[in-house]
């Protein structure tokens, strides 16, 4: 398995419940990675200076300085912005800076997974296998790289793998199925989907969102699930 680093996080705010909030939003969605978590806007500029974050989540209205000055003076850094304020008239502001996402309080979790989901398209996955699996299709067997599944739907006695570049029917049952793809890449939702952990979007409401598509978590599965993905 070949393993990107995870999306470092800042978390700048100067409430403690907010920085505490978010704290253990990051904690729990897999690839991000807590590096600091602050209410002082000196001390996250120096963090963000020195290379320590690939992502910020930024309060605008701070009494040190601004969300806004703050990005004033970080124009030429690679870290990326996700705003956090409780006052929408200041989003036109922050996305003149090129922001990822503008959170509104109060930020629900699924709220938070959907800018998660707009950062890891500009920063990248957190992670991908590599190897291969052999499908037996009507014709001939195809190799397959792991990279490329996004997921498996399951009926009867056959498999539908959705890849990037489109879907690939072979007669194979989940059960088996499960047991030959690395559990550390892949996780089986439901009785009739398995899917590749590095292609999940973000979580809402019970569902795992995968290119545009909303995949159920079975009951049975959820356990293992959240478990897993530290949902």
């Amino acid at each position: 398995m070949e393993i990107n680093r995870l999306i470092r996080c800042i978390v700048v705010d100067d409430e403690h419940p907010a920085v505490r909030l978010l704290s253990v939003y990051i904690k729990k969605t897999p690839g991000l990675e807590l590096v600091l978590q602050t209410t002082s806007a000196s001390q996250a500029m120096e963090a963000i200076k020195g290379g320590a974050a690939d992502l910020v989540l930024l309060d605008i209205l701070m009494p040190q300085m601004t969300g806004i000055e703050i990005m004033q003076s970080l124009k030429n850094n690679q870290t990326k912005v996700i705003l956090t304020t409780a006052y929408p008239e200041y989003a036109l502001d922050g996305y003149q800076y090129d922001v990822i996402d503008y959170l509104l309080k109060p930020i629900t979790f699924e709220r938070f997974l959907v800018g998660i989901a707009k950062a890891r398209q500009r920063i990248g996955p957190w992670q991908q296998c590599a190897g291969h699996v052999l499908l037996k299709t009507e014709y001939k067997i195809q190799k397959t790289d792991f990279s490329t599944i996004l997921y498996i739907e399951g009926l009867g006695d056959y498999l539908i793998f959705y890849l990037k570049t489109g879907k690939l029917l072979t007669l194979e049952r989940m059960k088996n199925m499960e047991q030959i793809l690395p559990d550390e890449c892949f996780v089986r939702i439901h009785k009739s989907y398995i899917v590749n952990i590095s292609k999940i979007d973000y979580f809402e409401k019970g569902k795992i969102v995968i290119a545009g598509q909303y995949l159920p978590v079975g009951e049975t599965f959820k356990n293992v699930v959240k478990l897993k993905l530290g949902w």
